[in-house]
This record gives C-alpha cells, sequence and structure tokens, in this order.
C-alpha cells in the first residue's frame, strides 16, 4: 500500500514537472484602461517613482513598508527599492526607458518571497479625447515559475492586481 502511494505521488510529480518543462520560456501579462485625461496628467504618476504610493495596488497592501530612493526618482536611472510584509516582498525597480507620454520601462528584481527579475512596461496611446493605457510585465520563466504558473493562475493574479492599480490611476488622475 505505502508502495504505491509512494508511486503515485512521484508520477504526480513526474507529471507536474513535464507539463511545466513545457510550458514558454518567455511570460507576458497586460491590462489595459481608457481614462478620460491627456497622457500628460498619467505620465507623471508613473515616471516619478515617489508618486507610486498614490495609485499601486501594492502600496495598500503594506503602507508600513519600506521604501528608499536612488536619485530624484523620476525618469531613467530612477530607482526605488521596497521591503514589506509577505503581500508585497523586497525588491527593487528602475525606469530603463522615459518617453514621454507614450512608454515607461522598468527592471524589477525581487529578493522575497522568491527572487526573480522581470519587466514591466506603460504604454500610453491617445484614442480622440482619451488615453489608454496598458500595463504589461514580461520576462523569461525559470522551472520553478513555471512549476508555479501550472499550480496557480498568475496571469489571472497579476491581472487583479494591474486592473486594481490601473481604477485607482484612474481615480486619481479623473478627480
Amino acid at each position: 500500500m505505502l508502495t504505491a502511494l509512494l508511486i503515485l505521488i512521484l508520477l504526480g510529480l513526474a507529471t507536474l514537472l513535464l507539463v511545466a518543462y513545457r510550458k514558454p520560456d518567455d511570460y507576458r501579462y497586460s491590462r489595459s484602461a481608457t481614462m478620460n485625461v491627456h497622457p500628460s496628467r498619467i505620465f507623471p504618476l508613473i515616471n516619478n517613482l515617489r508618486n507610486w504610493d498614490q495609485w499601486s495596488p501594492w502600496a495598500k497592501l503594506d503602507p508600513n513598508a519600506k521604501t528608499t530612493f536612488d536619485g530624484s526618482g523620476e525618469g531613467i536611472g530612477a530607482k526605488m527599492s521596497w521591503d514589506g510584509n509577505s503581500k508585497v516582498g523586497a525588491g527593487t525597480m528602475m525606469i530603463v526607458n522615459s518617453d514621454t507620454d507614450k512608454r515607461i520601462v522598468l527592471d524589477l528584481e525581487f529578493f522575497k518571497p522568491f527572487k526573480g527579475k522581470q519587466s514591466a512596461e506603460f504604454l500610453f496611446e491617445v484614442v480622440g479625447t482619451q488615453t489608454r493605457i496598458t500595463w504589461s510585465a514580461y520576462g523569461k520563466n525559470s522551472l520553478m515559475g513555471k512549476v508555479m504558473s501550472t499550480l496557480i493562475d498568475c496571469e489571472k493574479m497579476m491581472g487583479k492586481n494591474f486592473d486594481q492599480g490601473l481604477a485607482n490611476l484612474r481615480a486619481v488622475v479623473e478627480r
């Protein structure tokens, strides 16, 4: 009986690893929202990392997280580090591309709860008198990342946070 149970567990683990191994090496999660303002009203809230507390869904998850900034906190080279509870973890992000009212790209490095790297991108598109903003996260999938995405719907989890962040951003800029 114990041998059969052990064989079933090993087969389950082997199946999980096989399914995870076959997942794509890259991932990308995106959400978009339309806001009733020009990109120039939204851009500074993202391009200046000191403004993220006003709208970031993670800032609301741990208001006591320790946050530090390197430099002005704005534009290419601006860097923010955070260390918070288990919901926000610890890490850094740095703006690596900033094209006024069009695009912002950040490199992120996570230290806890898991180590990892990814990029984030904000695209601004003028649609009549509105702005369509698309927030994406993308990167390489490690084997551990593939296993986690087999067990957890990471797209849904990230999408929920992005939707909340975009809703928060809309509330700030449309006041």
